[in-house]
């Protein structure tokens, strides 16, 4: 790419332009005739063109310099406006965010929170992308989502995250299914029905790799819903107990629609964390929408 003419030479051909005068323009950059004359000719030089007709008598644009003086008043504006907003001068300058998560948080936790977060950065206008864990972190790499809150692994050197809230785990199930059918000990699972996401189990994992959770539990049966959302009805309806987050069910739980299995036991937690591309310059912008949603709890 070809370099760019210096802000320098710019301004001198613009002063020089709108005086049509060398001497005045001089003055008015400070420099010395000759000195101004010179940032000129390196200027026609790069143009390869004349942007001058000089006689003894007057001073004139040629079509080259009528051609090159609004763009060089508008460059010169710019570089202006530039040093401005990096003085902190203009403010923060409007953008779009593209925000992504899951169904379900988004629905109970983020889209409640849009008015916090606008009040905290006015200048961006937020865009919410509904997905699955895979498909957030896809979309984050091809920059089509800016920004994803998650909890799922991330082992990708590209993107980095901050943590914005602890997610805590229950083992839940329907108060009639476990009136007529108690599970009490390992024992009485073989009569239940366990309810997760999909096939590896990843919500039961928090329960089963916890500090006296094992594996012991031996389930007769095992159904997959795909999203919490559908496992959380799935159990509200007796069909199986499950590993769920606490913030989804408290309100099940506190109406005795669900019960605690096996309370005794503490299932791991994790945590949801705000997850961006490691090389978005925009990183203190997604720092500051952590410090904010840290604030507002899971629900």
């Amino acid at each position: 790419m070809e370099a760019p003419p210096s802000l320098d030479s710019l301004r001198c051909f613009v002063e020089a332009a709108r005086l049509l005068n060398f001497r005045a323009a001089a003055r008015v950059v400070a420099l010395t005739p000759a000195a101004l004359g010179q940032r000129i000719r390196q200027l026609e030089e790069q143009l390869g063109r004349p942007l001058f007709h000089r006689t003894t008598r007057r001073v004139a644009l040629t079509p080259a310099g009528l051609a090159l003086l609004p763009h060089a008043e508008r460059t010169l504006a710019t570089a202006v406006e530039a040093l401005r907003a990096g003085r902190g001068e203009t403010g923060p300058p409007p953008q779009d965010l593209v925000l992504g998560t899951r169904h379900e948080l988004g629905m109970s936790w983020i889209l409640p929170m849009l008015p916090r977060l606008r009040r905290a950065r006015p200048e961006i206008t937020f865009h919410l992308y509904f997905g699955s864990g895979s498909d957030l972190l896809l979309r984050l790499r091809s920059g089509e989502v800016h920004c994803a809150v998650g909890s799922m692994r991330i082992d990708d050197p590209k993107l980095d995250s901050v943590v914005v809230q602890r997610e805590d785990y229950v083992l839940v199930g329907q108060p009639a299914l476990l009136r007529r059918t108690p599970l009490r000990r390992p024992a009485d699972a073989a009569h239940h029905t366990l309810v997760d996401e999909r096939a590896a189990l990843p919500l039961y994992a928090y329960w089963r790799d916890s500090v006296g959770g094992h594996d012991r539990l031996r389930f007769g049966r095992f159904v997959f819903f795909g999203t919490i959302a559908a496992m959380r009805a799935a159990v509200l309806n007796g069909e199986g107990i499950a590993v769920l987050p606490r913030y989804l069910v408290a309100p099940d739980l506190a109406a005795r629609r669900l019960s605690l299995v096996l309370p005794r036991i503490r299932p791991l937690h994790d945590y949801f964390r705000l997850i961006f591309r490691a090389d978005d310059p925009r990183r203190s912008i997604y720092e500051t929408l952590a410090q904010e949603m840290a604030q507002v709890p899971l629900r």
